[in-house]
């Protein structure tokens, strides 16, 4: 298993960015969490099998909302040490 944390930067708040990536994320079977963070940007931790991550992080760098324009994606590699029941959109 692997999992990762993202933050997102662009166009990526007021746009249905977290609620389309809960869709990915469990269409993917990736599990994790996602939040709107102050600066702007969306924190994204998800943790799956290699395959599943991969596919995650390159729907998040194409940015899963229609109206959404992601310009970087920060990638950080977790120590797989927390398991997390689903995907779910945090405050």
């Amino acid at each position: 298993m692997r999992r990762v944390s993202l933050t997102v930067f662009g166009r990526v708040q007021g746009v249905g960015f977290r609620y389309l990536t809960k869709m990915v994320a469990d269409k993917i079977g990736v599990t994790g969490i996602v939040r709107n963070l102050l600066d702007g940007t969306v924190y994204i931790e998800a943790r799956g099998d290699e395959q599943a991550i991969a596919a995650f992080i390159k729907a998040i760098k194409n940015g899963p909302s229609p109206y959404a324009k992601v310009t970087r994606v920060d990638l950080t590699e977790l120590a797989d040490d927390k398991v997390y029941r689903d995907f779910a959109v945090t405050n």
